[in-house]
């Protein structure tokens, strides 16, 4: 056999991309990305912090802090990687964007594999560039408390025929949504400040590592937005975290 008919025969890389604003990063993050690498069989999962949120409001921790409770989250997790891709840009962090960065590191749309709560997909119409978004990369669309995915087709009637509920090893060239019914947390990031700032317990809402850090660096104790004094010099910091670039 020729080095170029193995070469041919290697399956496709099955990597994950998981983008927020992780503001904090939380259980309910965790299970969805969870539940797509198991269903998906992905190799990685690149856990992706926003830098400027194009539909949201800005971050209340700073890019470093919240770069820092990803790594901690990702850290002892199987093919699981932080990486400040986005942090390192001042234009907002338009998915489209974000998903040609990794097509300029090499990797195909076909590999890519976009991950989703199923509530976030619904507005995929109001996002930049679509439709032509859906065929930079397979969405994996995971159920969200009270968004189950198996609503999708009736209320994206118009994306009805992209979307599937099994993987299809045999799918290369043709970027499709994958449906994953999961059970995942019912937290939101916006819960979990409201009860930082209100004094009440976040535990099992992060990771431990997660809640040692907001209670170190006193995080969202008080819900102003934008950095804390002593973040300024800690944001150039961020990119050293894990080497990633």
């Amino acid at each position: 056999m020729t080095q170029r008919s193995r070469t041919q025969r290697l399956p496709p890389r099955r990597i994950g991309i998981l983008g927020g604003t992780f503001d904090p990063i939380h259980r309910g993050h965790v299970e969805l990305g969870l539940a797509a690498q198991s269903a998906l069989g992905l190799a990685q999962v690149f856990v992706v912090p926003t830098h400027i949120p194009p539909h949201r409001p800005q971050p209340v921790a700073s890019s470093y802090h919240r770069f820092a409770m990803v790594a901690l989250t990702v850290a002892g997790r199987t093919g699981w990687q932080a990486t400040d891709v986005e942090l390192g840009h001042d234009t907002p962090s338009y998915t489209s964007l974000t998903l040609r960065r990794f097509h300029e590191r090499g990797f195909a749309p076909f590999e890519l594999f976009f991950l989703i709560g199923a509530d976030a997909f619904i507005e995929i119409g109001t996002w930049k560039d679509y439709p032509d978004i859906l065929d930079q990369a397979h969405f994996a669309v995971v159920s969200r408390p009270g968004c189950p995915v198996t609503h999708l087709p009736r209320r994206l009637p118009d994306l009805a025929a992209r979307m599937t509920p099994v993987l299809d090893p045999d799918v290369h060239g043709t970027c499709v949504i994958f449906l994953i019914e999961a059970p995942t947390a019912d937290v939101s990031s916006t819960a979990i400040r409201s009860r930082l700032a209100d004094g009440q317990p976040i535990t099992g809402l992060v990771e431990p590592d997660v809640q040692q850090h907001i209670e170190q660096h006193e995080l969202y104790t008080a819900m102003v937005p934008g950095r804390r004094e002593d973040d300024r010099s800690a944001d150039a910091a961020a990119g050293r975290l894990h080497g990633q670039s």
